[in-house]
């Protein structure tokens, strides 16, 4: 048996300018809205990776065509006339739950089979019932789905989340645009996916308004007054941050163009305390670094605080830096799992429950090690650049869910970086 890994060996520098694509996290909530636009949308700046294979065939089953060129997504979901997703689609992805909110709001049902584990965290959908609860929606588990019935229709309804979880209110919000009367919800997550997905659906005909702040208002709309739209992905926040962490870790200058630089406010006050100089433009970023990296405490949070899909990323600096830091992780439970693999690069790094306790050290080595998501992936071939020696980091595939072309922009920034196949033992 043979398995794709990437290679890294210890690199002079990252330097120069990347270009990132289009936001992961907004592109598979904006291919599921699609759904209530019963025509042919067309979706412009969609990364080529494979989450977003996943989601067009999770549409492709609902009846939906689903055509791609280059970046660009044509979707026409006029055909569409099935509102049950297969188990074996939503197990390779959580994400396709966010189908859910947009099949009740065009069937008036839905059968979704219920989302596997995820290797970050449990992320139970208990929050998504909730607010779609308040909107007149019916669940019921059967056979391992998720059976969605409104009995006496889609209405508004006043929805306080627990917590601001984006897919509980992405899911909401797209059920909401048809229900009858005004709907609220109160502390919505406000990432910029949510603002994007919402700009989508206005495009649309919804009336959305207060999205990327903690109270989202959407006053519903007849579902017939709903139509296809063209609409272009906002950059990937999380992938311009990692090319960020690129650049302070080997010094730069780095450019990363493509982005608004206030998607990645605290990030780029956390480099900047670590000894970093960034530079802001109005689509792009510029990192550079000439002194030691300082240590830092970082908490994740929901936005606009420290993003959690940044967290391993910057315990890879942190790792390099004079002194000592603290991680917290206040989002998913299991994300410290990276820190086993970095610690076999040579890191010091100890986990006290949702605490990771960092040790700066000298310098780290090259060595086997394992992606166990998708951004410890793009963490651990990082290490590789500035470890000594070879680094094979393997279970690549994780890294495809969400770098489009990892490897090559790398390499086009100077990295001494390949994708090849081994023999597995």
């Amino acid at each position: 048996m043979s398995e794709e890994v990437i290679i890294v060996r210890e690199s002079e520098n990252l330097t120069g300018t990347v270009r990132v694509s289009g936001a992961k996290n907004s592109a598979l909530k904006l291919i599921a809205a699609s759904l209530l636009g019963q025509g042919e949308s067309t979706i412009h700046n969609v990364p080529l990776i494979s989450d977003i294979v996943i989601m067009s065939e999770v549409l492709e089953t609902l009846g939906a065509s689903v055509h791609r060129e280059g970046h660009v997504l044509t979707i026409d979901t006029s055909t569409v006339n099935s509102y049950e997703t297969p188990y074996e689609l939503v197990s390779k992805m959580r994400a396709s739950i966010s189908v859910l909110g947009p099949l009740i709001g065009r069937f008036g049902r839905a059968h979704v089979a219920m989302p596997g584990g995820c290797q970050i965290g449990a992320r139970k959908i208990d929050m998504h019932l909730v607010g779609l609860e308040q909107l007149g929606v019916h669940f019921e588990v059967e056979h391992g789905y998720l059976v969605a019935t409104t009995p006496e229709g889609l209405h508004g309804g006043s929805i306080v989340l627990d917590f601001p979880s984006v897919g509980a209110t992405e899911n909401t919000m797209m059920a909401a645009v048809v229900a009858e009367g005004e709907t609220t919800i109160d502390n919505a997550a406000c990432e910029p996916e949510i603002e994007d997905l919402a700009n989508m659906l206005n495009a649309m005909g919804a009336k959305v308004s207060g999205a990327g702040t903690s109270v989202i208002t959407i006053t519903g709309v007849p579902l017939s007054s709903m139509h296809p739209c063209e609409h272009t992905t906002v950059g990937d926040r999380i992938e311009a941050g990692t090319f960020l962490v690129g650049g302070a870790l080997m010094g730069g200058p780095l450019t990363v163009e493509g982005v608004d630089p206030s998607f990645l406010r605290m990030a780029i006050m956390k480099l900047r305390a670590m000894g970093c100089t960034v530079e802001t433009a109005e689509d792009s970023i510029t990192i550079s670094r000439t002194q030691p990296l300082r240590s830092v405490d970082i908490q994740t949070l929901p936005h606009p605080g420290f993003p959690t899909d940044l967290q391993a990323q910057f315990m890879l600096l942190a790792a390099l830096a004079e002194g000592n830091s603290v991680i917290t992780e206040n989002v998913f439970e299991n994300r410290f799992m990276f820190a086993s693999e970095l610690s076999r690069m040579g890191a010091d790094v100890v986990i006290d429950d949702h605490h990771a306790l960092v040790h700066g050290v000298k310098g780290l080595q090259g060595a086997p090690v394992v992606s166990t998501d998708l951004r410890a992936g793009g963490a651990l071939v990082l290490a590789g650049l500035i470890a000594e020696g070879e680094t094979i980091v393997r279970k690549i595939s994780h890294i495809d869910r969400g770098y489009e072309d990892y490897v090559g922009k790398l390499s086009s920034l100077g990295a001494r970086v390949e994708r090849t196949t081994i023999e597995e033992l």
